[in-house]
């Protein structure tokens, strides 16, 4: 009778699932399109698939509240599947790590913690709050992966070669602006308005600092942690398989699927498999 009721809780939490993906989305039956060959997949579907990946990228447009409901019910979905999960997050740097910890111990109440986000992160603590008090209930580790912003400041403003001997200590090895043409387009997309007040190669050093730190945050604490899965919760510029993904197979030999759900940037019918493994498709607001 408990494997009925465990089964019959699983259904039930895929089937929410679902639900909300439709409610989040702004239409009634949103899409999980499976990239290799465009084919609709179940949630129980997706679920198998990622199920044992070491990683699950889960891409987002920051001020998008629909992405964020999304990337909650994947969690919600693979931790009731039975996955021993955490939850590595960009919105905060290393140096916050105790913070999170504390968070999920219960040793931080909800107004100090949301002060110490907002001094992490920009957005709005209403936008992120539900994946952080579900980690708490839950007891998810929260995993740190950013880096301070006066060494990704600094790289902008004169270069990779300005970094000290003490600020290069913590970094991966490697690191240097070697994208393809596409990812390249994407920086320079980035760059936007500010292209004739700082170098590209600086810009572009600086968004490999991002990425690999990233990644190597990541991979350290997977190494820490053996059988754990890590959802990843990140802009889809860095959650795209040329961001983060690339430098954790560059450093590393652990699995990963990418999910990211569709934006101007991303679109269902133009990415390939070099992109994402997954895309949510649906009507955005």
């Amino acid at each position: 009778m408990p494997g009925k009721i465990r089964r019959a809780s699983r259904l039930s939490r895929l089937l929410f699932f679902a639900l909300v993906l439709a409610a989040a989305y702004g239409c009634v039956e949103p899409k999980i399109l499976r990239v290799a060959d465009k084919r609709e997949l179940k949630p129980t579907e997706l679920l198998k698939e990622i199920g044992e990946r070491d990683i699950v990228f889960v891409g987002e447009v920051h001020n998008r509240k629909s992405h964020h409901e999304a990337q909650l019910e994947i969690i919600k979905a693979l931790y009731s599947n039975g996955g021993q999960l955490a939850i590595g997050v960009e919105m905060f740097r290393k140096e916050n790590q105790t913070a999170l910890d504390k968070w999920v111990s219960g040793e931080l109440g909800e107004s100090e913690f949301s002060e110490i986000y907002h001094r992490n992160w920009g957005l709005p603590w209403s936008q992120y709050r539900e994946i952080f008090v579900f980690a708490r209930e839950k007891r998810i580790p929260l995993v740190a992966l950013n880096i301070s912003r006066h060494v990704i400041r600094q790289v902008v403003k004169d270069g990779f070669a300005s970094l000290t001997p003490e600020q290069l200590s913590g970094l991966p090895p490697g690191i240097e602006c070697k994208v393809d043409e596409t990812y390249e387009e994407f920086i320079k997309d980035a760059l936007g308005e500010h292209a004739g007040e700082m170098s590209f190669k600086n810009f572009c050093e600086a968004q490999m600092v991002w990425d690999n730190v990233m990644a190597h945050n990541a991979i350290e604490f997977l190494d820490s942690n053996p059988g754990k899965t890590l959802v990843i919760l990140a802009g889809s510029g860095h959650s795209w398989k040329r961001g983060i993904p690339s430098q954790v197979d560059r450093l590393s030999g652990y699995s990963f699927s990418v999910i990211l759900p569709e934006s101007d940037r991303v679109e269902a019918d133009k990415i390939d498999t070099k992109d994402a493994d997954y895309v949510i498709t649906g009507w955005f607001f």
